[in-house]
């Protein structure tokens, strides 16, 4: 049984990678599910309230664990996005004929987006917060440069991060010239611009334009990963790259040039980020395709494999019918054993998980990926 679950695996491919995409896709699921909320109440007021809350944004000035997400989620499409475009080119697909399927997913990235939120809303609506909209113009900047070298994808990265400074600094516009404040920045002016209103959490869809940084550095990641020189130790070159992004993420935000907020993707917020989520891919790249330790790879990868599915999955049906539908009867059931609500919550919480983990597994088995 375990070499039918790992076959799939066996491709060739970044197990690594595979399993960092499924575990964020895990992550963003037990958010749908309400798993962070349900043990989040219960963790009111105790010690453990310490961890629950790791797995929210941070209101604004700071970093939580959960404020990684999002960038990892974009570096892995960048990783991604490279590991296609590499066994294309081997296939004798150009960089040219390629870029029309780019631009075409990224249309229809846009439009899931875009889509998702007039879902939120219960109407039509027009709004550009959503991952998947980052996610498709991230992807198309990512690409145009994805065949120039190290120094100038890392340069042009930069310029990305000096731009959003510039916008934020100095564009002065009244009730919108208070950089790092939120509804008052650049960025809430840019969508009363593009959209006619503020997000009320105070997330801005210029975001695009230093997220992309990640979207880079996600391709940059896999190059260091598919490099077949033997000159270069892939771990450390993604350990001293996590770490001098750290350094001068968190350098910034202590120097009190740049704070590091999520929420406006703040150049120090963008590096710290970035910073992390490197490391953690060199941590899973020394425990599966170095020290092999992949025997429950196929739990992480069986997600990561539909991962677009699944996002769609659990911000539409999951959210707005499938809770409810799995909540009829945990709660049926364990309400003949007087089980508080809170419980229920929680318990509820982990079906849901399970089941669509189970999902995207069925479909793992079977081969069957659905991608867009």
């Amino acid at each position: 049984m375990d070499h039918k679950l790992n076959e799939p695996i066996d491709n060739g491919r970044l197990l690594s990678l595979d399993v960092m995409r499924g575990l964020i896709m895990i992550l963003l699921a037990g958010e749908s599910c309400l798993v962070y909320e349900s043990l989040n109440h219960v963790a009111q007021n105790t010690i453990f309230s310490y961890l629950t809350i790791q797995f929210f944004h941070h209101p604004w000035h700071g970093l939580h664990f959960w404020d990684l997400v999002q960038p990892a989620f974009m570096m892995m499409a960048g990783s991604a996005m490279y590991l296609s475009y590499h066994s294309k080119l081997k296939k004798g697909i150009s960089w040219s004929e390629n870029l029309k399927h780019i631009l075409i997913r990224s249309l229809k990235l846009f439009l899931l987006g875009t889509g998702l939120h007039c879902v939120y809303a219960d109407h039509l609506v027009f709004e550009l917060w959503n991952v998947l909209t980052q996610l498709a113009f991230t992807t198309v900047i990512a690409y145009l440069i994805i065949n120039k070298s190290f120094t100038f994808q890392i340069a042009f990265s930069i310029v990305l991060l000096l731009i959003t400074e510039f916008l934020y600094r100095y564009i002065q516009v009244p009730d919108f010239s208070q950089p790092f404040t939120e509804f008052h920045n650049f960025g809430a002016y840019a969508d009363t611009l593009l959209m006619g209103k503020i997000n009320t959490d105070g997330w801005v869809a210029i975001n695009i334009i230093p997220t992309a940084a990640h979207t880079i550095w996600g391709v940059l990641a896999a190059k260091v990963l598919m490099s077949k020189n033997a000159s270069q130790k892939p771990i450390s070159i993604l350990l001293m790259a996590g770490v001098i992004l750290l350094v001068l993420g968190f350098s910034l935000d202590i120097s009190n040039i740049t704070p590091i907020i999520k929420r406006i993707s703040t150049s120090s917020f963008t590096l710290a980020s970035g910073g992390w989520v490197i490391l953690i891919l060199a941590a899973l790249y020394w425990f599966c395709d170095i020290k092999k330790y992949n025997r429950y790879a196929w739990v992480f990868v069986s997600i990561g494999m539909n991962a677009i599915f699944i996002y769609l999955f659990f911000e539409t049906l999951g959210a707005q019918w499938f809770n409810d539908a799995v909540r009829i009867f945990t709660q049926g059931f364990l309400g003949f054993f007087n089980t508080p609500k809170s419980m229920m919550d929680i318990v509820n919480a982990f079906v849901v998980l399970f089941l669509e983990w189970y999902m995207c597994f069925w479909l793992y088995q079977r081969k069957a990926f659905i991608k867009i």
